[in-house]
């Protein structure tokens, strides 16, 4: 985050107010991070005092818009989480709806060709958007609905405890969840997760 300085811990990763800033510029630094976060669409816990309407204009390529969805997930509780895969499976504006309807777009500009292969092209296309992607977007929908019926939090999901030596300023407000087995090998950035953002004290 801009003007920020980054804190990188075992579970979590984020970001804190340089020293010797007066009361006033911490002020500004975390109300105008508040407002670009919510700009890129990331729900933001912050007090009052910190809230704003402003959204500073950031455009991001489709892909990193897409991409800010799993990050969403890895944060997410459970009610969240169906919600963010509304996104993926909702049949008219979802995104696996538009991946369906490029990929029939791509298999009808084919079968006005004459190449010897475009035949193919059209049918393998018509059957991944048929076939495959259906299969995705019901096993989406089937783990949606399935977590839109589950209120319980998640078990991994917790209250940190004194995770920030109390020399520091912060103190670590939620553990996305333990480090999973699988991340070992992985690099290190995909093992750790945003926290909330917190206000400096």
């Amino acid at each position: 985050m801009r003007g920020s300085s980054p804190v990188v811990r075992l579970q979590e990763t984020y970001h804190r107010a340089p020293a010797g800033l007066t009361v006033e510029e911490e002020a500004r630094l975390v109300t105008e991070a508040v407002a670009r976060l919510r700009a890129v669409g990331y729900p933001v816990d912050c007090d009052e005092d910190f809230a704003t309407d402003l959204r500073p204009p950031r455009y991001l390529p489709l892909g990193a818009q897409v991409a800010q969805l799993a990050e969403r997930i890895r944060q997410a509780t459970t009610g969240e989480k169906a919600e963010i895969l509304t996104k993926l499976t909702a049949p008219q504006d979802g995104i696996l709806a538009a991946v369906d309807a490029i990929l029939q777009a791509t298999a009808d500009f084919h079968d006005g060709m004459d190449g010897a292969a475009d035949p193919y092209v059209v049918r393998r296309l018509r059957h991944l958007a048929d076939e495959r992607l259906h299969v995705i977007r019901a096993d989406l929908l089937h783990t949606r609905n399935d977590l839109a019926d589950r209120h319980a939090p998640h078990p991994g999901r917790s209250a940190c405890v004194e995770e920030v030596p109390a020399s520091e300023r912060e103190r670590s407000a939620v553990c996305a969840y333990p480090p999973p087995p699988r991340c070992a090998g992985t690099a290190p950035s995909r093992c750790r997760r945003a926290a909330p953002l917190t206000p400096p004290t």
